[in-house]
C-alpha cells in the first residue's frame, strides 16, 4: 500500500533538541526536492519538477506513471510497476521507469494533461512535448513486453526459408510480413503495429526466394497459427496500403479460435478483440449430451467470422485470404463462444438471468450496449443457428429484457422499488415528476447514497406530483435505456414525451431538493479526476473506484 512516510523528531530529553532536528529535517527535504537528482525506489525512478528535465535527458525510453498515493487502481498496479522496472534494469536494457505523485507535483501533472490516474506516457530521445500513451497491459511481462519492443526492432529481419519456417514454428500464433519494400509506407505500419501487439512475435521478409516459397507475389502480411487454419493472408492492396487499426483489428479477430471457451485464460481475448456480436452456447461440459451441441455451433461459425476466401494450392498445411471486396476488407460480426455453466463460467450466469438449469441455451449479445437475445428454438442446429444470428442482425428480433417480480409493497414506500416490468407505467406517468436512483446491489457509493435517497423519499412521500423511485439495474433491463455506472439518476419530468435528464451535481438532499423544485435542472459542476477502470467482464462487477467520481462502473 502506498503511503506517505513522516520523519518525526528525534527522541531527547529536551523539548528545544527535538524542534531543532525536525526544524533541519525540514530543510534538508526541501533542499532535495530542489535538487535535480534522480532518486530511485526498487528500480523505479522518482520525479519531480526539478529533476524531470535531468531524467529525459539521461534516458532515451523512459515509461513515466502518474499517481496518486490513495488511487486503489495505482495500488494495484504499483507490485507490478516495481518488478517490470526490475526486469527491464536487469537486462540492461535503455527503458526505464519512473513515476511522479501527480497529486503533490501539479505542475506536470497540468503540462501533461493529467485527468485519471494511474496515466503511463513513454517518453523517447528526451522529446518532452509530445509523449506517447502506453497502450500495453497492465501487469508486469505487458510492461516489459510493451517496453522491449520499442527499445529495439518490433519485428525480426527473417532471411531464408529454414530460419522463416522455424519462427513460423516457434509458437501458436506469428504474424509475418512480407515486403518488397522494407522502408516503404506498408513496412512502416507493420512495424508500428508490432510495437503494439506485443503477445504475439512478428517478423519480416523482403528476400524473393520467401515470396516464392510461401506462394505470394505481392506485399502480404502472414498470420500463422497452430489452430484452424494454418495460415491466414492479409494481402496489402495497393491504392489503399495498410492501415494500422484495421491490420490491428484482423490480427486479433482472426488470432482467436473460430470457437472460443469462455475461461480465464481467454476472457481478455474475447473482449480486446472488440467484434460487436458474440453469440454464446451455454452448456454443462459434464454432459456428453450437451457437449455434442458443438458440432453444429462450429460450424455456424465460420459464417459470421468475417467474409473468408479459401486460397488454392497455396501452401501444403491450406491457408485462407481475406479480401478487399470494394476495397474496404469485411469486418467480423460475431465471435463464437462456449459457456461452461458449472465452471468458469458460472460466474456470468446472473448477467443474462439465468442458472445452470437453464442450460443447453444459446443468447447472442450486442456488446455495444449489452442487449441480448434468446433463441427460442429447440433446435441447435447449425441452419437455425444461422437464421437466428441473421434476423438478429437485420433488426428482426427483440431483446430479450431482464425483469425481477415487483415487491408486493413496491408502491407503499417512501422510495418506490422499480423493475423492469413496472418502469415504463411510472417513470413515464405525464402527471409526475420521478426522479431514479439505478444501482447495483454491490456498488459501494449507492451504498453510501442510500440514506440520503431514503431521506429524500420521506421528503416528498405526500407531494402528489413527485416520486422518488429506485431500480436494481443489475438484474433489470430497459429497451431504450442503458446504464453504464453506478449510481445513476435519471429525472422524468411530467407532461407529454418521454423525456429524461441525467443528473450530475451532488448527492446530497439539499441538493436533490433544489434540483426537484427547481423543475429538474442545476448549473453543471466542473469534472473531477477520476480513475482509469478495467474494462470488466459481463456478468461481474467492476474493481471499486476510489477517491475519483464517486461512482461505480459497468
Amino acid at each position: 500500500v502506498l503511503s506517505l512516510a513522516w520523519l518525526g523528531p528525534a527522541l531527547g530529553d529536551e523539548e528545544e533538541d527535538g524542534e531543532v532536528v525536525a526544524e533541519e529535517e525540514k530543510e534538508k527535504e526541501e533542499d532535495e526536492v530542489l535538487s535535480d537528482e534522480i532518486k530511485e525506489e526498487d528500480n523505479v525512478l522518482v520525479l519531480h519538477e526539478h529533476n524531470f528535465a535531468h531524467a529525459l535527458s539521461e534516458h532515451q525510453l523512459l515509461l513515466v506513471e502518474f499517481y496518486a498515493p490513495w488511487c486503489g487502481h495505482c495500488q494495484q498496479l504499483a507490485p507490478a510497476y516495481t518488478q517490470a522496472a526490475t526486469e527491464l534494469r536487469n537486462e540492461s536494457s535503455p527503458a526505464r521507469l519512473g513515476k511522479v505523485d501527480a497529486t503533490a507535483q501539479t505542475a506536470l501533472a497540468n503540462e501533461f494533461n493529467i485527468t485519471s490516474y494511474p496515466t503511463l506516457k513513454l517518453f523517447r530521445d528526451g522529446n518532452r512535448t509530445h509523449p506517447l500513451p502506453y497502450t500495453g497491459r497492465m501487469d508486469t511481462q505487458g510492461i516489459v513486453r510493451w517496453m522491449q519492443r520499442r527499445a529495439g526492432p518490433s519485428a525480426t529481419l527473417l532471411h531464408d526459408t529454414d530460419t522463416t519456417n522455424a519462427f513460423a514454428d516457434s509458437q501458436d500464433l506469428v504474424v509475418i510480413g512480407f515486403f518488397k519494400d522494407l522502408k516503404g509506407k506498408a513496412a512502416q505500419v507493420f512495424y508500428e503495429v508490432a510495437a503494439e501487439m506485443v503477445d504475439m512475435p512478428f517478423g519480416v521478409a523482403e528476400a524473393a526466394e520467401l515470396f516464392q516459397a510461401y506462394g505470394l507475389s505481392a506485399d502480404t502480411v502472414c498470420l500463422f497459427k497452430k489452430f484452424d487454419e494454418r495460415q491466414t493472408n492479409f494481402p496489402v492492396d495497393p491504392a489503399r496500403g495498410l492501415d494500422t487499426a484495421e491490420l490491428t483489428r484482423l490480427l486479433r479477430v482472426h488470432s482467436l479460435r473460430l470457437v472460443m471457451e469462455f475461461n480465464n485464460e481467454t476472457s481478455n481475448q474475447i473482449f480486446s478483440a472488440k467484434i460487436p456480436h458474440h453469440m454464446l452456447l451455454f452448456l454443462n461440459k459434464s454432459s456428453s449430451e450437451q457437449l455434442s451441441l458443438q458440432d453444429g455451433f462450429k460450424a455456424a461459425a465460420g459464417t459470421f467470422r468475417g467474409e473468408v476466401r479459401w486460397s488454392h494450392g497455396r501452401d501444403k498445411g491450406g491457408g485462407c485470404e481475406v479480401p478487399h471486396p470494394q476495397g474496404h476488407p469485411s469486418p467480423a460480426q460475431v465471435l463464437f463462444v462456449v459457456v461452461d455453466v458449472n465452471g468458469y463460467g458460472a460466474d456470468v450466469l446472473s448477467f443474462f438471468g439465468m442458472t445452470p438449469a437453464d442450460a443447453p441455451t444459446l443468447r447472442l449479445v450486442k456488446m455495444e450496449n449489452n442487449r441480448k437475445y434468446q433463441m427460442e428454438q429447440d433446435s441447435f442446429s447449425d441452419t437455425a443457428i444461422r437464421t437466428f444470428i441473421q434476423a438478429v442482425l437485420d433488426g428482426k428480433v427483440k431483446p430479450h429484457l431482464l425483469s425481477a417480480e415487483p415487491p408486493e409493497d413496491w408502491d407503499t414506500r417512501p422510495v418506490k422499488v422499480l423493475v423492469g416490468k413496472t418502469f415504463e407505467q411510472v417513470a413515464f406517468d405525464e402527471t409526475k415528476n420521478v426522479f431514479v436512483k439505478f444501482y447495483a446491489p454491490w456498488c459501494s457509493h449507492c451504498q453510501a447514497m442510500a440514506p440520503a435517497w431514503e431521506e429524500l423519499g420521506e421528503r416528498y412521500k405526500d407531494h402528489e406530483d413527485i416520486v422518488i423511485a429506485e431500480m436494481d439495474a443489475t438484474a433489470n433491463e430497459l429497451e431504450n435505456i442503458t446504464i453504464h455506472g453506478f449510481p445513476t439518476l435519471h429525472y422524468f419530468p411530467a407532461g407529454p414525451g418521454r423525456k429524461m435528464v441525467e443528473y450530475k451535481s451532488a448527492r446530497d438532499v439539499e441538493t436533490f431538493s433544489k434540483f426537484l423544485e427547481n423543475g429538474g435542472m442545476l448549473p453543471v459542476e466542473p469534472p473531477v479526476v477520476s480513475e482509469v477502470r478495467d474494462p470488466p467482464t459481463p456478468g461481474q462487477p467492476p474493481a471499486p473506484a476510489g477517491q475519483g467520481d464517486g461512482s461505480c462502473g459497468m
